[in-house]
């Protein structure tokens, strides 16, 4: 049986991305989308895998959650 961790990100699709603390604002000229789809692309090279998104009411706003398979030296 597998074991995951989770990850959830807020996205700000007008600049702005924050997870664990962790806090990402969009280049000038830099397109939204491709924004966050780069920094998804990162966090899918580590393995993470997008399982959801929960749409805010604030316009333009969405929690993602991500998953992966948890390393065997943490599990338990």
């Amino acid at each position: 049986m597998a074991n995951w961790e989770y990850k959830v990100v807020y996205v700000d699709f007008r600049g702005r991305i924050s997870s664990e603390g962790a806090e990402y604002i969009r280049q000038g000229g830099e397109h939204r989308t491709g924004f966050v789809r780069g920094y998804l692309d990162k966090l899918g090279e580590d393995g993470w895998e997008l399982t959801g998104m929960l749409p805010l009411l604030r316009p333009e706003s969405s929690y993602f959650v991500l998953k992966r398979a948890r390393a065997a030296a943490s599990q338990g």
